[in-house]
């Protein structure tokens, strides 16, 4: 780690923010949000800044005395705060109140729709999120160059599996933001009698979700994703009398299907987040307009994913030759922040297995993904192209002039 940072200031020298401006720490809110002056935010499919709603629903939620299970007066006042916040939340994807399981985010969610069907060989796309790859003896389904699952392969898949099976494929990818076909995968799943789970994590929030368009028998999502709290989420059932074995034993909570009990302020926040959920199309303007003008003026750079339908505001990108350690490093002493790959392990920086399903080789190790959300602005976009297009020049991967012209 100490030769990547001193390969970082002795030749890639990014300035770095005055000594006194760091003493200082000026800053400005942005929509309710506290942001440096010199910050910009680029990293929302890691997670987002937390709506003023949600926070003051989870803050309001922490004054609330009472178990909801209690049957005192107490208990019934956080059980009526718990049920309103499952309405909402099963109104959030078209469902029935009663296939809400709460949990503590989209990863135990997952956990609990691969578990809670014991007997079911589990067919999973290449590029699912760690937190279903890591359940165990799993079927991987390839992708195509795009990121976009094999329908020819799955089917080839279920028709040779012994037994029933369960299907998990994401509905948008963390890294590329890529959308999978859902629907034709649901369809072509129930044709051979097996269920199918979709992780809408990072989808939920930035398009629309219907369980029963998408056809699947259960969805998670998770509340920092879109806005809320972190360490909550939900498992939602398309059938709500399903019948599920609990992951978390020992109580009654969530109809007996996740015991312990309920993370009320998380869960109100949860809540309130998808209630200021709306739809952001300037998002696809200024990931498309990034795009461009790293194309111009870069003749070496990559854009994965950009022929299908992708999430609004993502991009996943990579310079040939340069790790994406040094990349996410250098941009943070510029004070933007971007990811490499998702961020589910801490300090993690690795090669995506995503892209490596995809067939991208070496440039693997060499992407870096931009994410922005509901707190971003235009200005963030330009703010990152012009760190980016500066580091791209220091290492020579910026012909002469075209940085510059990009600039202006």
């Amino acid at each position: 780690m100490f030769l990547v940072w001193f390969s970082i200031f002795k030749f890639v020298k990014v300035p770095l923010a005055k000594s006194h401006e760091l003493k200082n720490h000026h800053t400005s809110r942005r929509a309710g949000v506290k942001m440096t002056a010199v910050t910009a935010y680029l990293d929302y499919n890691a997670t987002a800044p937390i709506r003023p709603s949600a926070a003051k629903a989870v803050a309001s939620a922490l004054e609330l005395l009472g178990n909801p299970s209690s049957v005192h007066r107490f208990g019934r006042l956080a059980h009526g705060l718990l049920e309103s916040s499952r309405e909402s939340v099963a109104a959030f994807v078209n469902a029935q109140p009663g296939g809400v399981i709460f949990t503590s985010g989209g990863s135990e969610a997952n956990a609990l729709a691969l578990t809670g069907f014991p007997g079911r060989r589990v067919l999973t796309s290449a590029i699912e999120h760690p937190s279903v790859l890591a359940f165990g003896q799993t079927t991987p389904i390839a992708v195509d160059s795009e990121g976009v699952v094999d329908l020819g392969r799955l089917e080839e898949a279920l028709a040779l599996a012994q037994g029933p099976s369960m299907v998990a494929v994401m509905l948008a990818n963390n890294e590329t933001g890529v959308i999978e076909p859902l629907a034709a995968v649901s369809g072509l799943a129930h044709r051979y009698g097996a269920l199918v789970h979709c992780d809408a994590v990072q989808a939920a929030g930035r398009m629309g979700l219907d369980i029963h368009d998408l056809g699947v028998d259960s969805l998670s999502i998770s509340a920092h994703k879109l806005g809320g709290p972190p360490g909550v989420g939900a498992l939602v059932l398309a059938d709500p009398d399903a019948a599920i074995t609990p992951l978390l034993r020992g109580g009654g909570q969530e109809r007996r299907r996740r015991a312990g009990t309920e993370n009320l302020p998380g869960i109100a926040g949860f809540a309130a987040a998808i209630a200021d959920c709306h739809p952001m199309p300037q998002l696809s303007v200024w990931r498309d307009r990034i795009e461009q003008r790293l194309c111009q003026a870069l003749p070496n750079i990559t854009i994965f994913s950009q022929s299908v339908s992708r999430l609004p505001g993502t991009s996943c990108l990579a310079l040939p030759g340069i790790s994406a350690k040094i990349i996410v490093m250098a941009l943070d002493l510029a004070g933007v922040a971007v990811s490499a790959g998702a961020a589910c392990s801490s300090g993690k920086v690795a090669a995506s297995h995503v892209l490596e399903a995809m067939g991208a080789g070496g440039l693997a190790e060499t992407a870096i993904r931009v994410s922005m959300g509901w707190a971003s602005q235009a200005r963030d976009a330009d703010i990152f192209v012009e760190a980016f297009l500066a580091l791209a020049e220091r290492l020579g991967q910026c012909p002469a002039g075209s940085a510059e012209l990009m600039r202006g």
